[in-house]
């Protein structure tokens, strides 16, 4: 069975670092969509209504290899047509997004709390990914690994679009060592360092990650770096890369990180963030042999967690 044509590029540039939506049109083997603006109502007016859908059909939104679209042309299986989403407004992350190493395969950047890697939700121009792809002029840069939103520090990106699959190979066959820094309170009778393994169930659309009884999927290790006035400096080394591993991990010790809004109690969703309290997790360190030059790398992040100064 051969299969599907590799879709053609998009005629529509990048806007505000972010990619065009590319639709491919599927088959209709009722004679539902007799001609475009059919279909097209049918597929979005649910998401953003149909008067919207028309409003962009009439202002030549929606555009084919050859240009834009008309609603009235003929329905046509297995076409492609692309579009850009309307952003709403986002609240900007008042942090500098740093870049410590960058050649013709990768970007290293320093990634500030507060904003997320990649586009996903309420946050699609406010991201790294965006925001090197505008500040670098880099627009097929991706990333190879994700950080979560509230965790700083360094995030691997790839120039390249056919090299990014051997950059993500690292992290999924655990190929990186990746070290983390974390405040969280000091208990004097816990043993440390310790390794600390579990089953974690992340569910989609819930916040929080869970352990649960089972084999083990995630492991980290902890070790008490120093304390003082009831505060530990940690440096966490994570084995595995499950959501929220390393706070679900701390948590589970007695040790919530400071400032997470998640572990232990979940704070009320859709509140805005309080930047004044990040959240003390930064991934400190990225070391690994390049796949691609086999030039072995360790880099280090330049930024500081706000609850342990001179750290």
């Amino acid at each position: 069975m051969r299969g599907r044509a590799k879709p053609p590029p998009s005629p529509l540039p990048q806007r505000d670092g972010i990619d065009p939506v590319r639709v491919r049109l599927p088959d209709d083997p009722d004679g539902e969509w007799p001609t475009l603006r059919d279909h097209l109502v049918a597929r979005f007016a649910g998401a953003i209504g149909a008067d919207r859908v028309e409003a962009m059909l009439d202002g030549g939104r929606f555009v084919s290899a050859r240009g834009p679209v008309s609603g009235h042309e003929p329905y046509a299986a297995g076409r492609y047509l692309w579009f850009h989403r309307d952003f709403a407004p986002e609240q900007p992350v008042p942090f500098p997004l740093g870049v410590v190493y960058r050649d013709e395969h990768l970007v290293v950047a320093d990634k500030p709390h507060f904003l997320a890697t990649t586009p996903r939700g309420r946050h699609i121009t406010e991201t790294a990914v965006a925001r090197l792809r505008r500040e670098l002029e880099l627009p097929q840069l991706q990333p190879a690994h994700r950080l979560d939103r509230l965790t700083a520090g360094l995030v691997l990106f790839v120039v390249r679009p056919e090299e990014r699959g051997a950059y993500q190979t690292l992290f999924r066959d655990r190929l990186v060592r990746k070290e983390y820094e974390a405040v969280a309170p000091y208990d004097p009778g816990l043993v440390l360092p310790r390794t600390v393994r579990s089953r974690i169930v992340k569910e989609r659309g819930v916040i929080a990650a869970r352990e649960e009884p089972g084999e083990p999927n995630s492991e980290s290790r902890v070790e008490l770096l120093e304390h003082r006035e009831g505060l530990g400096r940690y440096r966490l080394l994570p084995a595995t890369g499950r959501t929220h591993q390393l706070r679900v991990h701390m948590n589970s010790l007695g040790l919530p990180l400071v400032n997470d809004p998640v572990y232990p109690v979940v704070e009320a969703e859709g509140a805005a963030d309080d930047f004044s309290r990040p959240l003390q997790l930064l991934a400190g360190v990225l070391e690994f042999t390049d796949p691609v030059t086999g030039e072995p790398h360790r880099f280090g992040s330049g930024l500081r967690l706000s609850a342990w100064p001179g750290g």
